[in-house]
């Protein structure tokens, strides 16, 4: 009897190595940087004093936010890949042109979201509001981030995942996501109190139907 060959496929996981390290390096330059505020940072969910220290809009566009930004846009694109590569069994995840179109509309989506919000916000003259409002979403976003960057090392690198991981990874994050709407109403409530009809609308057309015609798309296209 002749066995059959087959041929062995090799999985390039080399370019996901190097993000990993790339991106850990980053948090950790960041944070020899930034000590006194990463310190701040890492304790978000439990405390509101860096919401409350690091507040101005300065430092929405310092080399803090910037640089975990970065961070972010990795971290989300890795996770995006795991779980749809846990979900279908014929998406690889170590598919790098995925993951660089993942990542990319990632990025055009939270930059074309933030202008957008600002040519609203100039609109419904709630712009300085907008300003804050954003960089609460923007720092809650980014911890979600970097929490959820070992998580990605570790089942990138593992096997045989359970669904339910993946699962349970959305709902703390959607958890932490509610837990800053909350954070940001109560810190803004004299804001938000003398432009309640500005600040429905802002939610609806910005923070609401975003996701839904985003989650609509995916399944539309997993269908």
């Amino acid at each position: 009897m002749i066995e059959q060959l087959h041929p062995r496929i090799i999985e390039n996981k080399d370019w996901a190595t190097l993000l990993f390290v790339v991106a850990f390096a980053v948090v950790a330059m960041t944070k020899s940087a930034y000590e006194t505020r990463f310190s701040e940072f890492s304790r978000l969910i439990f405390s509101d004093k860096y919401a409350k220290i690091y507040r101005d809009n300065n430092h929405l566009k310092s080399s803090f936010t910037v640089g975990l930004f970065f961070v972010q846009i990795v971290s989300f694109a890795f996770f995006i890949l795991l779980t749809m590569n846990i979900y279908d069994d014929k998406i690889l995840k170590t598919d790098w042109v995925l993951f660089i179109r993942i990542a990319t509309f990632l990025l055009y989506f939270i930059l074309g979201k933030y202008l957008i919000e600002k040519i609203v916000g100039a609109a419904f003259n709630i712009d300085e509001f907008v300003e804050l409002f954003n960089l609460q979403k923007v720092t809650y976003r980014t911890y979600i981030g970097v929490f959820i960057l070992p998580i990605n090392a570790v089942l990138f690198y593992y096997n045989n995942i359970p669904a339910a991981i993946p699962l349970a990874v959305i709902a703390i994050s959607l958890c932490i996501s509610l837990y800053s709407y909350f954070i940001s109403i109560k810190t803004y409530q004299n804001a938000i109190i003398g432009k309640l009809f500005y600040f429905i609308l802002y939610l609806c057309a910005l923070e609401i139907a975003p996701y839904y015609f985003m989650y609509y798309w995916i399944l539309k296209g997993s269908a």
